[in-house]
């Protein structure tokens, strides 16, 4: 009986947490001004963010301590400042994609607009590795 309890709430669990947490339509930015004045917009999905901590993690070491694990989170919300959502998932996109060999690869790797995001891409995690890991 209580097995078969602890399966129906892992069920439930799994599909609250693949439906819920993924659906993107009707999707509020949070925007806040800065003291610059310019607007700031929130609008990395959790998954994301999440994802990128553990990247981040795994790069440095894989030590679950807190200073990793806040570090981490700051990088994620640096780059945040640098790049919208859209523009951050084309510049990872490619990045991943660009070392795909010959024509199917000269996609990702060839037109303006890839170099531009990944040159944008590659600055803001550096900015954000400065900003926020102690060395």
């Amino acid at each position: 009986m209580n097995k078969k309890i602890i399966s129906l709430s892992a069920i439930a669990l799994s599909t609250i947490l693949t439906t819920g947490c993924s659906t993107t339509s009707n999707k509020k930015t949070n925007s806040e001004p800065t003291e610059t004045g310019t607007v700031v917009t929130n609008d990395y999905p959790t998954r994301d963010r999440v994802e990128y901590v553990f990247n981040c993690i795994a790069k440095h070491g894989g030590r679950l301590d807190y200073v990793t694990q806040y570090a981490c989170g700051c990088k994620i919300d640096k780059i945040a400042e640098k790049l919208s959502f859209a523009e951050y998932e084309a510049a990872s996109t490619f990045t991943m994609l660009r070392s795909t060999p010959g024509e199917n690869g000269a996609v990702f790797r060839d037109p303006k607009q890839s170099k531009d995001l990944r040159t944008r891409l590659k600055e803001a995690e550096a900015y954000a590795e400065r900003s926020c890991f102690i060395k």
